[in-house]
């Protein structure tokens, strides 16, 4: 009886973790949150009043309500569950990623894991475009693809920096023993090492999440959201909701990275201030761009972080290697 009703707290546990707290219930809220403060930012800074803070909320439940045609042609099942596959990866991703100090999901390689789950979301947009049967639909897919192996490079030599400053002599990949080494000594902020590889990071984020100016992938003024393009009602709420969740998965991460260990000592408490963390770097990385850039053509895209931002990662890949 004992062993029956653990398993049963077990199961209701990892039910509130993944529908809840930090699963779908907290990722949707703030999500849109995030993409609120976003718009609201960047139009003050192009002196504009601006959508309310809960318009990507309001717009989310307005379009549940539109009807979702499906084009003629299109691959029907591809069309109408890539929207689902890409936010059900999202939602498994921050359950690995320490949310003011709590890890769902901890494993002795959670970044490799958040890496694979990363490239779902993505993957998922490709298919559900290129099964629309749309040729702005291939365009944008095709522009995607480019965007994933510029930021893949850059993202990969972050995590391996980080991971060997936290691993001493090796290499760890577990974001809970990362977090608790700079818990024990100091966020990897102020690690001058490191500093590099918190800049790349800034850049990947925005590209990561599909975000002006690294936006060649939907680009609305070209292409017509590519991918997006024939999508409509549900699905495309869907894809709209997938889109303010990676924003924070992206700036969760980053506080997990570079921001970790920072504690109150109360759970609640700290993860406010996990939040705060994340809005600040939602401001930073992404509204500050947005509002003072142009878009990136693809080939500006591709070489900008294969040269610039992979060299930032790299440096300090060989600073903390080495120093």
């Amino acid at each position: 009886m004992d062993i029956m009703n653990i398993d049963i707290m077990d199961i209701l546990m990892y039910a509130v973790y993944i529908l809840i707290f930090p699963g779908l219930l907290f990722t949707c809220v703030f999500g849109l949150w995030l993409a609120g403060i976003d718009r609201k930012v960047v139009a003050r800074m192009q002196h504009r009043k601006g959508p309310p803070l809960a318009q990507p909320a309001y717009d989310f439940l307005k379009l549940l309500g539109k009807e979702c045609i499906v084009p003629d042609g299109a691959a029907r099942i591809t069309f109408l569950a890539a929207p689902w596959l890409g936010l059900a990866s999202l939602v498994v991703t921050v359950l690995f990623i320490p949310i003011g100090g709590l890890q769902a999901f901890g494993t002795g390689g959670d970044t490799v894991v958040i890496l694979y789950l990363l490239t779902i979301p993505t993957l998922a947009m490709i298919l559900g475009g290129s099964a629309s049967g749309s040729p702005f639909a291939g365009v944008g897919s095709s522009r995607t693809m480019v965007a994933i192996m510029s930021y893949e490079l850059p993202l990969i030599l972050i995590i391996l920096a980080v991971g060997k400053a936290a691993g001493g002599y090796g290499v760890t990949f577990s974001l809970g023993q990362i977090t608790l080494f700079q818990y024990l000594t100091a966020p990897f902020i102020l690690d001058w090492r490191l500093v590099p590889a918190a800049i790349a990071m800034l850049f990947v984020i925005p590209c990561e999440v599909g975000q002006h100016p690294f936006d060649v992938g939907e680009a609305e003024t070209e292409i017509c959201e590519g991918p997006l393009v024939e999508y409509s009602g549900a699905p495309l709420a869907v894809f709209k909701l997938s889109h303010a969740i990676k924003m924070f998965v992206m700036t969760a991460l980053f506080s997990a990275l570079f921001l970790g260990g920072v504690t109150t000592g109360m759970l609640w408490l700290d993860i406010v201030l996990t939040l705060a963390f994340c809005s600040v770097v939602t401001l930073v990385c992404m509204s500050l761009l947005h509002a003072i850039s142009a878009r990136f053509r693809v080939e500006q895209l591709f070489k900008f972080f294969w040269t610039v931002v992979s060299g930032l990662a790299l440096v300090s890949l060989l600073l903390v290697w080495f120093c």
